[in-house]
C-alpha cells in the first residue's frame, strides 16, 4: 500500500520530496511541494487527501497523518529531525 500511496500522490502533486511510512491501514506522509505555497495547512492537507480519497472511502486507508511543506519550510524543518 505504501507504493500505491506514493504513486497516487506523485500523480497529482509535483513533489520535491515524498516519504510514506506505515503499515496495515495507518500511514503518515511527508510531502514537500511548491504547490503548497500560499496555502494554509488545511488546504494543503485537503490537496493530499484528495489524491488518496478513494482508498480512504474504501477503508484501505484508515488513518493518514500528513505533514505538508514548501521546499523552504522543509529545509528549515528537516534540520530539527
Amino acid at each position: 500500500m505504501i507504493e500505491t500511496i506514493e504513486q497516487l500522490i506523485k500523480a497529482e502533486i509535483d513533489c520535491q520530496h515524498l516519504t510514506v511510512e506505515g503499515d496495515g491501514s495507518h500511514f503518515s506522509v511527508v510531502v514537500v511541494s511548491e504547490a503548497f505555497a500560499d496555502l494554509r495547512s488545511v488546504k494543503r492537507q485537503q490537496l493530499v487527501y484528495g489524491t488518496v480519497n478513494e482508498h480512504i472511502a474504501s477503508g484501505a486507508i484508515h488513518a493518514l497523518t500528513i505533514k505538508a511543506y514548501t521546499d523552504a519550510e522543509w529545509q528549515k524543518v528537516k534540520h530539527f529531525q
